[in-house]
């Protein structure tokens, strides 16, 4: 089969752009949805189902539509829930609204292009001259595409730990993927627990063990042992003043912190910072990037991606009465243990090593850099000349318009990529306010030449 457009994936990127490509594309045109999870458009992110997961966004901030600002919140009025646009909306609640946002246009037969759904996954692909792009099936058949639009998300990170480094009676304790279903049925209300990493991952983990009836100790480990802090009403967003013709990153840290130290409430400088996020790194060297990414980001990432404040009040509680420990240090080995496990580690800020045994270790040292290695297809892409990985890990190459490049650095006029994939080039790409609008901007490119 043949089609106009086809979008590779099946998470909150794929949906964006099906939206927007169902506004603008003329009746006649047609769209495929190449993918194999079953809750379209929801992803890992928006299918949980547990209240206390929040969006770490305000309400009036997660539109599908940049130019329908309300349109998440009106959702949730006619749903029945009482919100303002300042208000933290469940997780569960938002995928829904994908859902049905979805579902309206589908409704809407006439006057639009065809789309369809096609179950399966994509695993390799080759392009031929005067057809487009041919990509294989894993169930066997070929899928022809005039423009290829890229949603492939991020998988989860490995542990920071070697297999050798972990006792084989350990081996079973380790849940790998903590959004995977069940896991938490497997733990006693008195078990002791280690997660491994201190961001909004663990913060899910952590509220959802509890509401499970745990009460045993949890111990977080992270290398820095930093968590996230949380959204805070303030004046509203103060632009950030950067020093002229300089794009030395630490003179550019060095401005943001003096100024967030000065202000009222440093997340109204945080906030101010965003509209400029993209153009910033963008004329930053690939040095002065990597420098970021080694001593910068885990800073960045507790006061850029904020909790809710009722997430923040209820963790904190359980930081203040003991329940959770946060420890600071490198993961060394997980060894055999009377309780379980015992988790060793090296103290930071010296050689000192220190333990703890636990019955559990759930990973939530979050998404991996969204390289090429976790994807068959990207690899195949990048074997034939098609795609190019960014210098950094940060996805692929891309253009400021989202276009691959090849292995040639050259534009490909028909193959997108969307969100993470393209964080070498936009950075700030991760968040549905950002990909809402990069998906808006590729159907428009797309819609142009019909």
């Amino acid at each position: 089969m043949a089609y106009d457009v086809v979008i590779v994936g099946s998470g909150f990127s794929a949906i964006a752009v099906t939206v927007n490509l169902l506004s603008l594309l003329p009746p006649g045109c047609s769209i495929a949805v190449v993918g194999d999870d079953p809750g379209f458009g929801r992803g890992t992110a928006y299918r949980t189902e547990f209240y206390l997961h929040r969006l770490n966004v305000p309400a009036g901030r997660m539109s599908l539509f940049p130019d329908i600002p309300d349109d998440f919140v009106e959702w949730l009025r006619r749903q029945g829930r009482t919100v303002s646009s300042d208000d933290f909306a469940s997780r569960g609640d938002y995928g829904l609204y994908l859902r049905d946002t979805l579902a309206g246009l589908l409704r809407r037969r006439e006057g639009r292009a065809k789309l369809e759904f096609v179950r399966a996954k994509a695993t390799g692909c080759v392009e031929q001259y005067k057809v487009g792009t041919v990509f294989q099936l894993d169930n066997t058949a070929d899928l022809i595409a005039g423009n290829v639009v890229l949603c492939l998300g991020i998988g989860n990170a490995q542990l920071p730990l070697s297999e050798e480094a972990i006792a084989a009676a350990a081996r079973p304790l380790i849940i790998r993927n903590p959004w995977t279903l069940g896991w938490l049925s497997k733990v006693r209300p008195r078990d002791d627990v280690c997660i491994l990493g201190s961001g909004l991952t663990m913060i899910d983990q952590v509220l959802a063990l509890r509401a499970h009836g745990h009460r045993g100790r949890v111990h977080v480990l992270s290398r820095r042992g930093l968590v996230p802090h949380a959204h805070r009403p303030h004046g509203g967003p103060v632009a950030p003043l950067f020093p002229e013709h300089i794009r030395e990153i630490s003179v550019l840290l060095a401005a943001l912190r003096r100024q967030a130290r000065d202000a009222a409430d440093w997340r109204s400088v945080m906030d101010g910072l965003r509209p400029k996020t993209q153009e910033l790194w963008q004329q930053l060297t690939s040095e002065q990037r990597a420098r970021f990414l080694r001593h910068g980001l885990p800073w960045w990432n507790i006061h850029r991606h904020r909790i809710s404040p009722d997430v923040s009040k209820r963790f904190n509680a359980l930081i203040e009465d003991g329940s959770v420990t946060t420890h600071a240090g490198f993961l060394q080995a997980i060894e055999e243990a009377s309780a379980g496990a015992a988790i060793v580690y090296r103290r930071r800020g010296g050689d000192e090593r220190a333990s703890f045994d636990a019955a559990w270790i759930i990973n939530c040292t979050g998404m991996e850099r969204a390289g090429i290695a976790h994807s068959p297809l990207l690899q195949e892409m990048q074997q034939r000349g098609m795609i190019k990985a960014d210098k950094l890990g940060l996805g692929i190459s891309v253009d400021n318009t989202s276009r691959a490049l090849n292995a040639a650095a050259e534009t490909q006029p028909n193959i997108f990529a969307v969100g993470a994939l393209t964080a070498g080039q936009f950075w700030e790409i991760t968040a549905a306010p950002d990909i809402r609008v990069q998906a808006r901007n590729i159907a428009e490119s797309i819609a142009c030449r019909f």
